[in-house]
């Protein structure tokens, strides 16, 4: 039940934005969606059930973002400054996105185990949300290596490939610097540029 699955995500998503997860009551998520309390319970077996596929819809969200912005542009360093003003610009905008990134949960938020929790589901995206769920070390190494991988090309040395790689991994964690102290106006951007200059060409 793919859609009352979202529909349930959005619900649950929107009541975040009104009130402390702790507040957040099931029977509301449920009336939300327009579906009964036994669906959303079925679907996600627990509130933690429906806190970790939250969590793991925003990390896939931003993740997807991160795919658009290495491919929305020809040039490598308009890619990777591309990916840097995504991740703050999603940081900024979700709680969640933030708190995934930063490894700094609010008593607001849910804050599920990173690790695998215990499941005993019978649907399929339920049972990847039981599953681990990244930390910001894991989102970093993720970013990078899809930039790697956009922009390495076949045939790449492996020397040339490790520099790459330590060039995306610094646009990440600048990204993430922006993340805690927003820099004024187009700052990603030019920190990005400015980092890059001083680097080989990706």
């Amino acid at each position: 039940m793919p859609a009352a699955r979202e529909s349930l995500l959005d619900a649950a998503y929107a009541a975040l934005a009104r009130r402390p997860w702790p507040a957040v009551r099931m029977v509301d998520v449920a009336a939300s969606a327009g579906v009964s309390r036994q669906t959303l319970y079925n679907e996600f077996g627990s509130k933690d059930g429906l806190a970790r596929a939250l969590v793991r819809r925003e990390a896939d969200g931003y993740l997807a973002g991160v795919d658009r912005a290495l491919t929305g542009h020809t040039d490598p360093r308009d890619r990777l400054t591309a990916t840097a003003e995504w991740t703050a610009a999603s940081a900024r905008d979700n709680a969640l996105v933030r708190a995934l990134l930063t490894g700094c949960w609010s008593e607001r938020l849910p804050s599920p185990a990173l690790t695998a929790g215990p499941s005993a589901s019978a649907v399929p995206a339920q049972r990847r949300a039981d599953g681990p769920l990244p930390s910001p070390a894991d989102l970093v190494a993720l970013v990078r290596d899809r930039a790697v991988a956009v922009l390495a090309g076949p045939g790449v040395p492996r020397a040339d490939t490790a520099e790459l790689a330590r060039s995306c991994e610094l646009v990440v964690r600048l990204a993430l610097s922006c993340v805690t102290a927003p820099p004024p106006g187009d700052g990603v951007a030019d920190l990005v540029h400015g980092a890059l200059l001083r680097q080989p060409a990706p």
